[in-house]
């Protein structure tokens, strides 16, 4: 496409078709991947995450959209030009969707124990085992490793916000500058931990609850006519208010048909209202249309 607009020929026989995206229902709810950039600071609205760094920092490349399993590119944090030359590292920001997650991994701590039992240890060494640590107030999971045919360290830490499990990866080939790094950590804010899996995260955020649309909560249910033959799995996360009604749809990848159609039978549902402590509160949760994904893969393999 970036060709096309350039001006370059398109070959002969070759027709351009947009392939499956994010999409969402309407332009006012955050979504996760539309996390910025602002003043030296990292902010995504979703999460009610910010972090602030120093001018030694900057913005790198956008990642790629969400994928079909739930894992995001939120951000990559590199040094800022007139700092390269003395630094050789970077922080990778990613979310990894629980509900729609290819691994069995339901925690931050599941998560990362499958990236340490999945290295390979004839080029990695483990640093520092997985272990629980606290950041304020949150609980996060930290972990470490390295390789030396690469010269390279990796710190992660891991924790979960809104049933998606959040790492800050750090990588460096010099200890200052993953030292550099993890101190901009301290400038961290995020929402209070809450418990387990229920993603409410403070008032301002829906409860967030696995496999909540299903036949037990649902009192109307159409389904959506997928005519055209893509063979993809459609992970949709949707907002459901209190009076049962879904307020929002974010399609994390679809074909433009196929989100029109999901969109448009998804209007009609209705849930019986989630009741919390005596009042009606708003749910989040996802589904999988089309082509089912594959079995998660064990985080104990």
């Amino acid at each position: 496409m970036s060709g096309a607009a350039s001006g370059a020929r398109v070959p002969e026989h070759t027709i351009l078709v947009k392939g499956a995206w994010p999409s969402a229902s309407d332009s006012g709810t955050p979504l996760p991947e539309d996390g910025r950039w602002a003043g030296g600071s990292y902010q995504n609205d979703y999460f009610g995450l910010t972090l602030r760094f120093s001018a030694r920092w900057q913005a790198g490349l956008e990642g790629p959209p969400p994928s079909d399993s739930g894992a995001y590119t939120l951000a990559q944090i590199v040094p800022a030009e007139r700092f390269r030359a003395g630094k050789a590292g970077h922080l990778l920001i990613t979310a990894q969707d629980i509900f729609f997650t290819a691994t069995r991994a339901n925690s931050p701590l599941e998560l990362v124990n499958f990236t340490s039992e999945h290295l390979d240890r004839s080029v990695y060494r483990v640093e520092e085992a997985p272990r629980q640590t606290l950041l304020g107030q949150r609980p996060f999971v930290r972990f470490g490793y390295q390789s030396a045919v690469a010269a390279m360290h990796w710190t992660i830490l891991a924790t979960e916000i809104r049933c998606h499990i959040i790492e800050f990866v750090f990588v460096s080939t010099r200890p200052q500058s993953m030292a550099d790094l993890l101190q901009s950590m301290d400038s961290i804010t995020l929402p209070a931990a809450a418990p387990e899996h229920d993603g409410t995260d403070g008032a301002a955020q829906p409860l967030c609850i696995r496999d909540y649309a299903s036949a037990e909560h649902l009192l109307e249910r159409v389904e959506p006519v997928l005519t055209e033959p893509h063979l993809n799995s459609i992970p949709v996360r949707i907002i459901i208010d209190a009076q049962g009604e879904i307020r929002h749809i974010h399609l994390l990848r679809a074909f433009a048909d196929q989100a029109r159609a999901i969109t448009d039978a998804l209007r009609q549902w209705r849930f019986k209202p989630y009741v919390m402590d005596g009042r009606p509160v708003e749910v989040e949760t996802g589904i999988v249309f089309g082509l089912r994904a594959r079995a998660p893969a064990s985080s104990g393999s």
